[in-house]
């Protein structure tokens, strides 16, 4: 709810819906597991319950979402019964399901010496988004046509040079273990100075590989980004 850009942005209306309630619809169809909405406020909760959905109250005061998603999961499954935490933002209302499950392959695909700690995703990034700060980069190694081992995260137009940018979006597949290690790990320096809290990850050896979407889902960081994710939605019902 405390969002700088957009305050208020999980409850922002899409199509007669909150934005969190199209979040949740969009993990409960990826089906690969339970899910819960981890919110920092009774009013999510709310929102979330009428909707069918699970929610969890957290603390207000954590440091970013996943270790928001550690508080809840203490209480959701305190015995470490599943294997891999699943962190789907809350402003990635137009994600699809499909890329959702398509990031946990890369949590059982090993390659080299180092296991996959964390999977997420990506996708080239458009022209007007390199020099945007509220676009994260991924600066990453070619491992496969589709697949990048990240070796750093930013807000800055990066890498430098020609050659492809590549947008991340925001999607976080843990292995349990590594989920278990993040959140026991103080912000980072990096992560406070960029404020992304994948960099925590990286800064601590972890490794992160990510999957390329032909098309970056419009997520919504700003009031324009919600503008035109409405517009989409009007302009799509139109034509139906």
């Amino acid at each position: 709810m405390g969002s700088t850009r957009l305050p208020g942005k999980p409850l922002a209306q899409i199509a007669g819906k909150p934005m969190i309630v199209h979040v949740l619809e969009r993990a409960l169809e990826a089906a690969i597991g339970p899910v819960a909405v981890a919110a920092d406020s009774p009013e999510i909760a709310r929102v979330v319950e009428a909707a069918g959905g699970v929610a969890i109250v957290t603390r207000r005061e954590h440091a970013c979402g996943t270790d928001r998603i550690g508080e809840a999961l203490d209480a959701l499954d305190p015995g470490g019964a599943h294997d891999v935490v699943v962190n789907l933002q809350g402003d990635q209302p137009a994600i699809s399901p499909h890329a959702i499950r398509a990031a946990l392959a890369l949590l059982e695909d090993e390659r080299g010496d180092q296991c996959v700690d964390v999977a997420t995703l990506a996708a080239l990034a458009e022209p007007g988004e390199r020099d945007n700060p509220n676009v994260v980069k991924l600066v990453g190694a070619s491992l496969a046509p589709r697949r990048l081992r990240a070796l750093y995260f930013t807000r800055a137009s990066a890498p430098y040079g020609d050659g492809p940018h590549y947008r991340h979006i925001g999607l976080y597949a843990f292995r349990r273990d590594s989920f278990t290690r993040f959140v026991s790990l103080p912000p980072s320096t990096l992560e406070r100075r960029e404020r992304l809290e994948q960099l925590r990850a990286l800064e601590h050896g972890m490794r992160i590989d990510a999957l390329l979407l032909d098309k970056a889902p419009q997520g919504v960081d700003t009031n324009d980004d919600l503008e035109r994710l409405r517009d989409r939605h009007e302009t799509e019902t139109g034509r139906e």
